[in-house]
């Protein structure tokens, strides 16, 4: 049984919206680079939106768990215990990092939402769902490697690349540009919200504009 009750929403979708209600446990994931040199990336979006998070719910702050790899912050949501983890083992590694937080707070796919980047995606568009290929992201690949498919995603967008001669790498790895910095603020606000509004590990499938 999902752990959020119904709440009315004024995003239009064939999928309703939930609100945290019932006692259990969330995982979220945020994907991305550990370091000052790659804050700003568009490949650190996901740990953009946690920090957000983090930063306007009750949480406790950042701290580090070397035999976890990743950094940690906790807090509650209603009566639900939400983890929120920025693996500090680089992108394409993040997998072990998932692993372990999952054998370590007994948590299973269904109750773990991971956020990340999505080149495939307009930016200012957020998309969610539950399962899913890599679309060639290697985050996503080490995760599904270690634990299957079918856990939650929200892909936040960072495309179209905007230039031919731009390798993929290259583009993911560079600051957002002047013109979406304006907007990241909104973006992570409508990502916090959706992270509010969502099913443990059942994220009903949503395609959100933002701008």
């Amino acid at each position: 049984m999902a752990l959020f009750d119904r709440k009315k929403t004024t995003y239009e979708s064939a999928s309703p919206y939930y609100t945290i209600g019932d006692t259990g446990t969330l995982l979220v994931i945020g994907l991305g680079n550990p370091g000052e040199e790659y804050a700003a990336n568009r490949h650190n979006i996901g740990f953009m939106a946690l920090d957000a998070y983090q930063a306007t719910h009750d949480f406790s702050g950042w701290s580090m768990k070397k035999d976890l790899q990743a950094m940690v912050a906790t807090g509650q949501v209603g009566s639900t215990r939400v983890i929120l983890a920025k693996p500090s083992t680089f992108m394409n590694n993040s997998g072990d990092a998932a692993q372990k937080l999952q054998k370590f707070y007994r948590i299973y796919n269904q109750h773990t939402v991971v956020i990340h980047d999505e080149l495939d995606v307009d930016f200012g568009t957020i998309r969610s769902r539950t399962g899913g290929g890599s679309a060639g992201h290697n985050g996503i690949k080490s995760l599904s490697a270690q634990l299957g498919e079918d856990y939650g995603r929200m892909r936040i967008g960072i495309g179209p690349k905007t230039h031919d001669q731009i390798d993929s790498a290259d583009f993911v790895l560079q600051d957002f540009s002047k013109n979406e910095q304006a907007s990241i603020a909104k973006i992570l606000k409508e990502s916090c919200s959706l992270l509010d509004e969502t099913t443990v590990g059942q994220l009903p499938e949503h395609t959100i504009k933002v701008i």
